[in-house]
């Protein structure tokens, strides 16, 4: 599947749901920001997150109090009608795409159609990953999970249980490596790892940003995307997720 294939079907199924609402033509406003660090993951014991690094930031959309936030490296600020934001050009500009994966979330959100849009704070992302190591291993076994994006509590509990590699698209973190665990990069390594050698996914969700996420939809082994990122659009796709946010 293409970006081309996939993103169309997805702002095709949220139009459907904000007419069954009755949505598209009210006069709604959404509010997208970037949230500074302390904002969006709280004061971590660890400094490695790449949000702390300015890398990624996170930006939360406001919708009738549903909030829906999603981490990108193209942030931009907006305030229109959702019938704007599906005009935004999803495709092809990833500040557009940004808004809408933030306002998708916010809406899904508020109807009841997601949950854990919020990304968990303080002590919350070491918590996560704990239970998250636990849960894999209880449901899965011993298996060899390519974890896609670098978050640096989940690879560190992983690596403690299971065999590991990482991909990451981010040149300062290629090649380097982290609890053991070789950074290798997202693209040159894709097929032989994510094809071949992975038996579970661990996908950010954060592909759905950057648009890589439709490299990891339609495999023929299991995909959890992780994260609150893809909270909309998994819901809307039908994806398996892993995420203990709020």
């Amino acid at each position: 599947m293409t970006r081309e294939e996939l993103f169309p079907v997805l702002a095709e199924k949220f139009r459907h749901v904000i007419e069954e609402h009755h949505l598209l033509d009210e006069e709604v406003k959404i509010q997208c920001r970037a949230l500074s660090p302390q904002e969006a993951i709280g004061e971590t014991k660890r400094k490695d997150y790449p949000i702390l690094g300015g890398k990624e930031v996170m930006i939360q959309a406001e919708f009738d109090g549903g909030i829906g936030q999603a981490f990108t490296s193209t942030p931009s600020a907006f305030r229109g009608t959702l019938r704007e934001v599906l005009d935004l050009d999803i495709i092809s500009n990833p500040h557009d795409r940004s808004i809408f994966i933030a306002a998708l979330n916010a809406v899904m959100r508020k109807l009841g159609l997601c949950g854990r849009s919020i990304h968990c704070r303080d002590g919350g992302p070491e918590e996560c990953a704990v239970k998250a190591a636990d849960m894999l291993m209880k449901t899965y076994g011993n298996v060899k999970i390519a974890q896609i994006g670098f978050q640096p509590a989940l690879l560190e509990r992983l690596s403690e249980k299971f065999e590991m590699r990482l991909l990451d698209i981010n040149p300062e973190l290629v090649g380097k490596t982290r609890f053991g665990v070789e950074i290798l990069d997202g693209v040159k390594a894709y097929e032989d790892t994510v094809l071949h050698w992975a038996e579970l996914i661990l996908c950010t969700g954060s592909t759905l940003s950057n648009a890589t996420i439709a490299d990891y939809i339609n495999l023929d082994k299991e995909v959890l995307f992780y994260g609150t990122t893809a909270a909309g659009a998994a819901a809307l796709l039908g994806l398996k997720r892993l995420c203990y946010g709020l």
